[in-house]
Parts: C-alpha cells; sequence; structure tokens
C-alpha cells in the first residue's frame, strides 16, 4: 500500500525512484478505491489444493481481491466434483465482456502434448487473446507460461530427458525490477515438469525480458515489456508438502520418477527447510502493487 507523504519532502524522488509506492496528500484526498478484480484459470487436476495456494498468495497485501475462478468449457476434469466446479466456478463465455485487473492462468499435466492436441486449445486461445484487451495484467504459470510464451512470442516448447522435478536455485538479472523487489540475488523455486521453454529464443525476443534464471532449470521468471505478462516456469505457490504428493503419486503410477531434487534432507523423505515460501509471497504482493493496482483504472 501507498505512503501518503508531502511531495515536497527530498525523501519522496527518492523512495518513487526506488519504486516505492508514494501518494501525494492531494491525491490521496481524492482517491477511490475499490477491490481489484483477479481472475484464476485453474487447469490443474488438484483443483482445490491449487485454489488454497493462490488465494494464499493474493491474501498477503492489504488490498481486497475479489477472486474469480475459471474452468474451460471444453474440458471435464477428472478429478474435481461437478459439485464443487458448479458451486465455486465459471466459464469464460459468461465473464468474456468483464474487465478484470489481473488475472493467473495456471499450469496443467499437458506439457508432453502438443499445444493443438490439448482439447481446450481452442477455448484458452480466446481467453489468451481477451487478456490483451480486458485485463491489466497477466500471470503465467509452468504449462501455462508455456502456451502463453508460444502462442503469443512463438517460443518453442523443448522436451527434457527425464522429468525436472525438485527445488533449484535462480539467480536475479538485474536489481532495479519492481516484481522481484525485496528478493535476494539468489532464491529457490520449486519446479515439476517434463518440458522447458527455448531460453535462447526468449533471449532474443525483444518484447521479452529474462528477470531471472537458474542453470538447471533455465530462464524462470520472463515479463513483457509492457509489463502485462509474467511468465513463470516453476511452481513458486507450491506448499511445502506439494513436491512429495506429487512424488508419491508418480510412485503409484509407476513412472519411475526419481526423488525431487534439493528437496528431501535423507532417505527417510525429511523435507529439508525451504525458503521459496517467502519469495512466493514477495512475487504475488509486488505483481499486484506495481503491476495490478498502481496501473489499473479506477473505472475501464
Amino acid at each position: 500500500m501507498p505512503i501518503i507523504i508531502d511531495k515536497d519532502i527530498p525523501a519522496y524522488t527518492t523512495l518513487q525512484n526506488e519504486n516505492i509506492f508514494v501518494m501525494t496528500k492531494e491525491r490521496a484526498s481524492t482517491q477511490d478505491i475499490r477491490p481489484i478484480k483477479v481472475a484464476i484459470l485453474n487447469l490443474m487436476p488438484t483443483k482445490q489444493e491449487t485454489e488454497t495456494q493462490l488465494l494464499r498468495m493474493l491474501s498477503n497485501t492489504p488490498l481486497q481481491v475479489n477472486v474469480t475462478f475459471l474452468q474451460p468449457k471444453s474440458h471435464v476434469s477428472k478429478n474435481t466434483s461437478l459439485e464443487h466446479l458448479e458451486k465455486f466456478y465459471t466459464t469464460f463465455d459468461k465473464i468474456k465482456t468483464e474487465k478484470f485487473d489481473g488475472m493467473i492462468i495456471t499450469g496443467a499435466p499437458v506439457e508432453q502434448m502438443d499445444f493443438k492436441d490439448v482439447d481446450y486449445w481452442q477455448e484458452l486461445t480466446q481467453i489468451f487473446d481477451f487478456t490483451k484487451t480486458n485485463v491489466t495484467s497477466t500471470m503465467f504459470i509452468c504449462w501455462g507460461s508455456q502456451a502463453g510464451l508460444n502462442y503469443f512470442y512463438g517460443i518453442d516448447k523443448l522436451p527434457l530427458k527425464e522429468k525436472l522435478f525438485g527445488v533449484y536455485t535462480h539467480k536475479k538479472t538485474t536489481d532495479f525490477e519492481p516484481l522481484l523487489k525485496g528478493f535476494d540475488d539468489t532464491f529457490s523455486i520449486p519446479h515439476s515438469r517434463y518440458t522447458k521453454i527455448d531460453t535462447k529464443q526468449v533471449k532474443k525476443c525483444k518484447d521479452l525480458v529474462v528477470l531471472a534464471e537458474s542453470k538447471e532449470a533455465g530462464a524462470s521468471i520472463i515479463k513483457s515489456v509492457d509489463n502485462k505478462q509474467i511468465f513463470i516456469s516453476g511452481h513458486i505457490e507450491y506448499d511445502r508438502e506439494t513436491l512429495k504428493n506429487e512424488y508419491e503419486r508418480d510412485i503409484k503410477r509407476g513412472l519411475g520418477t526419481k526423488p525431487p531434487k534439493n528437496y528431501f534432507a535423507n532417505k527417510s523423505k525429511t523435507i529439508i527447510n525451504q525458503n521459496w515460501a517467502s519469495v512466493a509471497n514477495l512475487l504475488y504482493s509486488n505483481w499486484l502493487n506495481y503491476y495490478v493496482y498502481q496501473v489499473t483504472p479506477f473505472k475501464w
């Protein structure tokens, strides 16, 4: 939230240059405040778990956030009850004339399929187009980021020899990005995927900026130069136990998945204390503040 100070005080310019949200008394006295509208297109099979994770991230701010959950109309969920979906979710055709301050498009367990073979791909591209005109800023997560980078910028998705699975160290590429405000130079992000984006193509694209990357996981946080799109290649929203639960599910399915890297302390599967929760809260807080709240109009 902003601090309200006299614009003539020397600290005002300094704080502005540091991307601190300062507001003059004149602006504050005439400001109208309304809840931020955020739509979440939840493509994850574990919908209720993902709901909790993302709502936890969005709640870590004084801002009021009004959340709308979306599901693809062209897809039948196998892991979430129809009753839950009918009660808490809506579909794109019912909100396509609305305006949203922010949108989150989650990952999905379809990264080994060609994009056009995904049964809701056509509907998803309509939502992608919608974000360009009706959403102030959109965050794309994991497969959602791969799909968005491919659709908007032609960035290729590449297969991996084995599942990228674990917690990986990432490094900031800049110290002057509001999205990474408060981040240490290095930080951890969980990943769970069978494919990766072509980082070389991303870096060649003049409309994209890599904000953080990992030697093992590649470009991990990317934004469009107009700040309307944020792409997260991993699952920074994951809970402490999520990778463990995924690993156990993979083993039960006979997939032969190796234990997640940098996650278990020993063979007893004790989870190492990780620091990505604080990083995740910072990321979502910064996104809501700098890319949504400060730039979205009171009335569209």
